[in-house]
């Protein structure tokens, strides 16, 4: 194919993803009623705790409202077309791909997808009521009223579930430059307390409340993740000096 016939191939591809991320964006707009219960999940689990808590959130702008139901339309149709976006992808490099690098394509879209799904799924049922049970404990404890506005939880929402996601990916960036030969892993055992500050730091930049439990909470899981990322890398490198012996 020519140079003109990848762009014409790459804006196709642009084009289906738009049009499937349009389609689940109007779908939630829609049912965004129904939506918006599903996302307030995170506030009642600790309400359950706290039973006394006020979870009715309030909007103090005129346009407030259209905030919040972007917010919503944007958390909802980004992570539901997030597969269909790794598959037109998929489709649009493949055919550049060798035999090898086809066998590897597809674990690593399946892994990408996974990674996201599992960190947002940390970041919702987890991180988010976890941020939540520490600030209205510290609104307590300074006696203060909580009345929460809906565009700036939903805001936190989407910041902890979509960040959470996308630190998830984390290892697999690790074990593709190992796979690729860009950082060996006695590199990444040698450094291995590096990263963990590393992680920490960046823990305390992202998580939204200055508290060192949910830092922790936030750091942990990638910690994990590090250290099968040096497993998985390993295994890697050593199946392939075992093909390069075979040829």
């Amino acid at each position: 194919m020519g140079f003109l016939d990848h762009l014409e191939d790459l804006r196709w591809t642009l084009i289906k993803c738009a049009a499937v991320f349009a389609v689940f964006v109007t779908a939630i707009a829609y049912f965004v009623d129904d939506f918006a219960g599903v996302l307030s999940m995170p506030l009642e689990k600790v309400r359950a705790d706290f039973p006394k808590m006020n979870t009715e959130l309030i909007t103090n702008s005129p346009m407030g409202v259209f905030s919040v139901i972007i917010d919503i339309c944007l958390i909802g149709g980004l992570v539901l077309s997030l597969p269909f976006f790794l598959f037109f992808i998929g489709q649009f490099i493949a055919p550049a791909l060798t035999k090898r690098e086809l066998k590897v394509l597809l674990p690593t879209c399946a892994s990408a997808l996974l990674l996201f799904l599992g960190g947002s799924t940390f970041g919702y049922f987890i991180l988010t009521p976890s941020t939540i049970r520490v600030s209205y404990e510290l609104n307590q404890l300074l006696h203060y009223t909580v009345m929460w506005t809906a565009d700036r939880y939903y805001s936190l929402l989407m910041w902890l579930v979509l960040g959470m996601g996308a630190a998830f990916e984390f290892p697999l960036l690790i074990v593709l430059a190992v796979y690729m030969g860009l950082i060996e892993v006695a590199t990444l055992r040698k450094y291995r307390r590096h990263a963990i500050v590393v992680i920490f730091i960046i823990a305390a930049v992202v998580t939204p409340t200055p508290d060192p439990f949910n830092q922790t909470l936030f750091a942990l899981p990638l910690i994990v993740l590090y250290e099968i990322a040096i497993f998985v890398g390993a295994q890697l490198k050593r199946r392939r000096k075992d093909e390069i012996i075979e040829t």
